[in-house]
């Protein structure tokens, strides 16, 4: 009986020595990440990532904005320059045997005071053109943007003015003159005209 009590304290002591074999459903006790830690680090991510590419195309729509306005910007510069540069030229070339032509031009690039001033004194200009038999041609030696906003701008004008009448050969003068434009309905037209010396 002996025997049989040391066989059974040896099955009891192998039975606890066996493990149980392990199932693909079973997992480790200690395996450390469980499915869920490991989509919450995946969703993090994908909304870091998703973040980013906004911020992206926030900040590449804001660059591409801004790059359109400065291009108008610039556009609306230059056409105001280019509009002034017309209207000087249009200003200092005159000849007397199309004179009326000359300053129906003036007239047409002109408005509000300056169109009021010279549509006034157009007949005795015309008068004294015709009498005089004079002729000027305007040369543009220099120009520059004054100042610019949304509907107007100042533009500075040097030029060089050859005339000519019948008592008097050529002289040559220059002028300095700064031309304020305004823009209405797309249309630039010359409102004030000032010469400096």
């Amino acid at each position: 009986m002996a025997d049989d009590s040391a066989d059974a304290q040896e099955s009891v002591e192998s039975a606890e020595d066996v493990q149980e074999p392990a199932t693909e459903d079973s997992e480790p006790a200690d395996a450390g990440e469980s499915p869920r830690p490991r989509m919450s680090q995946l969703r993090s991510a994908a909304l870091a990532g998703a973040a980013v590419v906004v911020v992206l195309v926030a900040v590449t729509g804001w660059l591409g904005f801004r790059a359109v306005q400065t291009h108008r910007a610039d556009e609306k510069r230059q056409m105001f320059l280019d509009a002034g540069r017309q209207a000087a030229l249009t200003l200092t070339n005159v000849d007397w045997e199309h004179a009326d032509d000359d300053v129906q031009r003036v007239l047409d690039s002109a408005s509000g005071q300056f169109y009021d001033d010279f549509e006034r004194r157009s007949q005795a200009y015309l008068a004294v053109v015709k009498q005089a038999k004079s002729k000027a041609v305007g040369t543009i030696t220099g120009s520059a943007l004054v100042s610019a906003s949304d509907n107007d701008a100042q533009v500075m004008v040097a030029m060089t003015v050859n005339s000519s009448n019948a008592g008097v050969a050529g002289q040559s003068q220059s002028w300095r003159m700064v031309l304020r434009m305004q823009d209405s309905q797309g249309v630039t037209k010359v409102s004030n005209v000032d010469f400096i010396q």
